[in-house]
């Protein structure tokens, strides 16, 4: 009985694994949720490529070209000027210098964005604040910057940083921007950072601090606010904050000792709604 059982089963088993169809295979992981268009415009298309590379051959041509005629004003607004009664900080003798915001300005910060691009985090102080301090070598400089920064420097212009980098963090940031390949800059002499004054987050003070010393022919940035802090009065709507960037006064210094950068990442204009894109005389609809 007991081989007769044995062999019972046997078949019995065998027939199960014969008609018993194998598990379902486990689905695919999910597709890991692609960057935002934003992102994947600015830092990996053709397209911004092409166009930061312009803008930066474009200050060094203006900046080398603008030396050889001593300018007799800075392209700093002076203390008190608007854009609508435009005056400009003197040069005198001063020596010449180029400043530039570093954020998506000099350097594209790709290690921090990733981190909080793929977990879904908007803008996190602390994480930033880490990042300002740990980040060297992860910030890479963009594209034709340490060209333009090389030739400005070897026609004698000094290349100033200023940012809205925190002054505590100023280590970081000088690390950052030499592991980029910029080269060096010191906090309070080439590197002026937010904590610097008791202006925080406005330029315009270390502005000043800066056309004292020197006579800046060109200036950089990725935000209006790198140029004027009138750009960022809360009290501007959106229309007469682009009249103002718009204005004969501005138009006659963008390209022309200031140079602005495209970034669609991040910027003040990121709360705009509907009606402010859109005038209500574009409503349409298919019929």
């Amino acid at each position: 009985m007991r081989p007769l059982l044995f062999t019972t089963l046997t078949l019995l088993l065998a027939g199960c694994a014969a008609t018993t169809p194998p598990p379902a295979a486990s689905p695919p992981p999910a597709e890991t949720a692609k960057p935002a268009t934003a992102l994947q415009y600015l830092y990996g298309s053709a397209e911004a490529e092409v166009a930061v590379r312009a803008t930066n051959a474009r200050i060094a041509d203006y900046a080398v070209r603008r030396i050889k005629a001593r300018p007799a004003d800075s392209v700093i607004l002076a203390s008190g000027a608007t854009l609508d009664a435009p005056r400009f900080e003197p040069c005198g003798d001063k020596p010449f210098a180029a400043v530039f915001d570093a954020d998506e300005t000099l350097i594209w910060n790709l290690g921090a964005t990733r981190y909080m691009g793929e977990r879904g985090i908007g803008f996190d102080p602390k994480i930033w604040d880490s990042w300002e301090k740990t980040g060297a070598g992860a910030a890479k400089a963009m594209p034709g910057t340490v060209a333009m920064v090389s030739a400005l420097r070897a026609a004698g212009i000094t290349v100033i940083a200023n940012t809205n980098r925190s002054a505590a963090n100023a280590a970081g940031t000088e690390a950052t921007l030499r592991a980029a390949g910029l080269g060096e800059f010191k906090h309070g002499e080439t590197l002026f950072l937010a904590g610097d004054d008791a202006d925080g987050s406005s330029k315009d003070g270390r502005r000043a601090t800066i056309a004292a010393r020197w006579c800046v022919i060109a200036m950089a940035g990725d935000q209006l606010g790198d140029f004027s802090q009138q750009f960022n009065d809360k009290a501007l709507a959106p229309a007469a904050r682009t009249a103002l960037a718009t204005s004969s006064a501005a138009a006659r210094l963008w390209d022309k000792g200031w140079f602005l950068f495209p970034n669609p990442v991040y910027g003040p204009w990121d709360h705009l709604g509907w009606d402010d894109l859109f005038p209500s005389d574009t409503n349409w609809e298919p019929k």
